[in-house]
């Protein structure tokens, strides 16, 4: 059946918190609501402007979205709930670019958080089918069993898989992590900042060959956001065009009947990402050839290997010679990762996809400028969940320009700020949080003392 026809979308306004280790310390509550204002404020929005909101979270009871969401304002809004393991905040994302590009809305809030609990991934539901037991059994049948971390073992066999089929080593797997550590130095959102060497990454605790505790993103508390808004929106508002960007094509997809091929790489969604990526590009109408800035789904190393092969950026079977040249930062081919990626970012799952987007944003408005790639026009977006879903999301400027480089001087100046947020994590005023809050809707019985707790960390 062919696609129908959807009308455009454009990112106007994003925000995030720190991504910080779950020590308990911070709840959802918060999270949510300062990403959320963030971005209202970086919209130039307020909530009464938000016709329709989404929220993403995948360790919370239901109706956590509605708890959030009500601090901005209690509108009579429809408020989604979603949950899809790692790609929850871009499939967030996806569900609010359609029910703007179909007519459903003209401006749509995106919220995702996430609380969780150190250490790996737990299912909290052990009386029922895991909805990746499938995977699992595969796994065990084809891989065998390991004492290490079911995601760990599955990435890390598909690593292995690499390694057997191309002939990648060891040490490619731990230069991706030496990148996006060194990387994540320049992201003030970032849950580490720190720089290590590649014998230092290759050292570390051995969690699954070929992969070690660096090359393993972190569980992390977060929440980030992001104001979707429809043509019509934007044209009404035209001082805000040089910061509109434009979801230029995306594509959300599930699994083949490829996955149970008995491949580790099959099983951790090799054909949904080749199909997301393909379609998202179709759509946008270009080849990975144009991609200058790239946010991937890096949950191990060993899945930025396979998934810069499934994306396209590099030759089949090559993603590792693409890594040696150095094409992954920089002064290469593409720049994968600035902001650390979740290896050095954190990944607290509702969160991940928005903050990727936030990420892309910022670079495409110009606001990155201390981590800034040159002659950025297009960037790619790739966020996966096993389970499974993938979401690949291709961004340009509404302007269809290049990325300039604007100093956070006049950054500042033109959000009304006073600073840039992307290369400075702040928070917000009292009064700034009552001006993007509902004004004839808003009850301080549903915000509680939320304000106060966020303030308080700045």
């Amino acid at each position: 059946m062919a696609r129908k026809q959807r009308q455009p979308v454009y990112v106007l306004g994003v925000g995030m918190t720190k991504f910080i280790k779950p020590r308990g310390k911070v709840d959802y509550t918060e999270l949510g609501f300062e990403a959320g204002v963030k971005a209202m404020l970086d919209a130039q929005v307020s909530y009464d402007d938000v016709e329709q909101g989404v929220a993403c979270y995948c360790y919370g009871d239901s109706t956590c979205g509605q708890r959030v969401f009500y601090q901005f304002g209690m509108t009579g809004i429809p408020i989604y709930n979603v949950n899809n393991n790692c790609s929850t905040g871009s499939t967030g994302l996806a569900m609010g670019r359609d029910l703007i590009s179909y007519g459903g809305a003209d401006c749509v809030l995106v919220v995702g958080f996430e609380k969780m609990m150190p250490g790996s991934l737990q299912s909290f539901f052990n009386d029922r089918e895991n909805p990746i037991g499938t995977s699992g059994k595969m796994m065990a049948a084809t891989r065998g069993v390991a004492k290490a971390p079911g995601a760990a073992q599955m990435f890390g066999n598909a690593g292995r898989e690499y390694m057997e089929k191309y002939g990648a080593k060891a040490e490619d797997f731990a230069e991706i992590a030496r990148i996006n550590h060194a990387h994540s130095v320049n992201n003030p959102y970032s849950q580490f900042q720190d720089v290590y060497t590649l014998e230092q990454v290759m050292e570390s605790t051995k969690i699954h060959e070929p992969l070690t505790k660096l090359q393993c993103c972190p569980t992390s508390d977060g929440g980030a956001a992001a104001v979707l808004v429809s043509q019509a929106f934007l044209d009404a508002r035209p001082h805000l065009l040089d910061q509109a960007v434009l979801v230029a094509g995306q594509c959300m997809a599930t699994d083949a009947p490829s996955l149970f091929s008995r491949s580790a790489i099959d099983l951790m969604g090799r054909e949904m990402n080749q199909t997301a990526a393909r379609t998202a590009m179709a759509e946008a109408g270009i080849t990975p050839a144009d991609v200058a800035v790239c946010e991937l789904h890096d949950c191990f190393s060993a899945n930025e290997m396979i998934v810069i092969d499934a994306l396209g950026l590099s030759e089949p079977g090559k993603a590792h010679e693409m890594v040696r040249r150095g094409d992954i930062t920089y002064g290469g081919k593409v720049v994968i990762n600035p902001s650390g990626g979740l290896i050095s970012k954190g990944h607290p799952l509702g969160a991940t996809g928005i903050a990727q987007c936030a990420e892309l944003v910022w670079h495409l408005r110009g606001w990155a400028n201390n981590r800034a790639a040159p002659h950025t026009k297009w960037t790619l977006q790739h966020n996966l969940g096993l389970g499974g879903a993938v979401v690949v999301t291709v961004y340009r400027r509404a302007d269809g320009k290049e990325a300039p480089v604007v100093d956070s001087a006049t950054v500042g100046r033109v959000n009304k700020l006073g600073y840039n947020p992307a290369v400075e994590a702040k928070g917000f005023t009292a009064e700034q949080a009552r001006a993007v809050r509902s004004k004839d809707k808003s009850s301080d019985w549903a915000l509680q003392d939320t304000l106060e707790k966020v303030q308080a960390r700045f």
